[in-house]
């Protein structure tokens, strides 16, 4: 009787020993596995791919910019459409308010009516410049105080500021416009503009009407101005644009860019889009530079 409980025991204990035998193996093979790249829990989830649409609206100045950041982003990220649209920086900023854009391109800071609800995304700085018909004119330069008094319609004959006999046409943007408002503050001191003239919707086609209206002048940022041969930009009190000279504040006709956005509302997508247009990797590609924006820490305030 002992031998045959002793052989029962036996046999119990050869049974639980491969049971572990195999619990182990089992244990070493779910090991080897998350090794090799399977469900390790302690493994960084993998990010998650950015998908959707993002939709920005406003300043056109500034749209030469966004629209090449969105062809970027889009190669980059090809489950995101982005559509970006002009409109004036006025309406971008009305549009993200009432929900109708996710991103709104001013180049001024918003009204303070929308200050609580918009979030301030200050992207680059936009030099911009007084332009004129190249061919007609006759100047390369304009005092402040010139330039203040030929959009205030006081001056309306170039041959009194030193320019031919030839009536003064100026090509303005409508009052949404937040390059006319630029230079409502900077060249006019806030004071009005004339009312006569002719007005036009882009930045692109103030450009290209200055260039084809003899005698005209109007303003755009330095994307427009480079490549139009029909165009020449004027130095502002003896002062050019360019990076140093706004550095120094020698010249101070530029915009400081901002996107805004709904506070604590960007969807993944909108919030990569908006990091992606202020990274370096972006800005200091050579066809992005020779668009003439510059990093947004150029000027410290």
């Amino acid at each position: 009787m002992f031998q045959v409980m002793s052989k029962k025991m036996f046999s119990f204990a050869m049974v639980g020993i491969l049971s572990v035998g195999v619990l182990a193996g089992c244990g070493a093979k779910d090991n080897k596995t998350n090794a090799s790249g399977g469900s390790e829990p302690n493994k960084p989830a993998a990010a998650a791919e950015l998908t959707g649409t993002v939709s920005a609206s406003g300043s056109t100045a500034l749209q030469p910019l966004v629209s090449k950041a969105a062809q970027d982003f889009m190669a980059k990220n090809p489950k995101v459409t982005v559509n970006v649209t002009g409109g004036g920086s006025g309406t971008g900023v009305k549009n993200v308010a009432d929900g109708v854009s996710d991103i709104g391109n001013s180049d001024v800071e918003a009204d303070a009516q929308y200050k609580d609800s918009l979030k301030d995304n200050i992207v680059v700085i936009a030099p911009f410049a007084l332009i004129v018909n190249k061919a007609s004119v006759g100047i390369d330069n304009l005092t402040k105080a010139q330039a203040a008094d030929i959009f205030m319609g006081k001056i309306t004959n170039w041959k009194d500021v030193g320019g031919k006999d030839l009536k003064i046409t100026v090509v303005h943007r409508p009052d949404s416009s937040g390059s006319r408002k630029l230079v409502k503050q900077i060249v006019l001191d806030n004071k009005d503009f004339t009312k006569d003239g002719v007005t036009q919707d882009t930045s692109k086609t103030v450009a290209e009407a200055v260039g084809s209206t003899e005698g005209s002048v109007g303003y755009v940022d330095v994307p427009y101005i480079k490549g139009n041969d029909k165009i020449k930009a004027l130095k502002m009190d003896g002062v050019e644009y360019s990076a140093d000279n706004i550095k120094s504040g020698k010249y101070p006709l530029y915009g400081i860019e901002h996107m805004y956005t709904k506070k604590d509302k960007e969807s993944p997508a909108v919030k990569a889009f908006i990091e992606f247009i202020m990274s370096k990797e972006f800005l200091g590609k050579p066809e992005v530079t020779d668009l003439g924006f510059l990093p947004a820490d150029l000027i410290k305030k």
